[in-house]
């Protein structure tokens, strides 16, 4: 996504090495690590964050749009309150959505507002659908999959060897 996305209340935008101390308020959390897919570590400190955050930009150029990783930036203040990303799930043939917060911003709806806009984004670039994954006790994340629209397919093992809902929204289901 060359250009940034609004919403009302925040703006997705490419991450940025700058990021890595509100990164950390996010991955460096056990309680997001606990339900990523596939599972990370915690990042332990500053200086690992922004080794992670410079992955995700070496890999970014390589990637065929929609694909991605953006923060989610509150507007009125500037401050990071998350990430997104759509990237493909094991094999490399269904796009994926994910969202995760800073947990002291649960609760707020960014998930959700943020998550819609790059979904609805995301339709613009000839994509025909994309997936959301969530371990079975993720209560938070299947609440904001179902809020989106997404609509459950079953239960897997297909994607990182793990027992994950599937979830799927498709053009249509923007407007239903």
């Amino acid at each position: 996504m060359s250009t940034e996305v609004a919403t009302d209340r925040l703006t997705l935008r490419h991450w940025s090495v700058d990021d890595a101390e509100a990164a950390l308020r996010i991955y460096g959390s056990e309680d997001v690590a606990h339900w990523l897919t596939p599972a990370m570590d915690c990042v332990p400190d500053v200086d690992a964050m922004r080794e992670v955050l410079r992955g995700w930009l070496d890999e970014q150029g390589g990637l065929l749009t929609p694909q991605g990783r953006w923060a989610v930036v509150r507007s009125e203040d500037g401050v990071v309150v998350g990430g997104l990303s759509i990237t493909t799930l094991p094999p490399g043939d269904d796009l994926q959505i994910s969202w995760q917060l800073d947990p002291g911003q649960w609760g707020k709806g960014y998930a959700a507002e943020a998550s819609r806009a790059l979904i609805t984004w995301a339709f613009t670039q000839d994509t025909d659908e994309l997936f959301a994954v969530a371990r079975p006790n993720n209560k938070r994340a299947i609440a904001t999959s179902k809020r989106l629209g997404l609509q459950w397919v079953g239960e897997t093992t297909k994607y990182y060897g793990l027992n994950l809902q599937v979830y799927r929204i498709r053009p249509a289901d923007l407007s239903a």
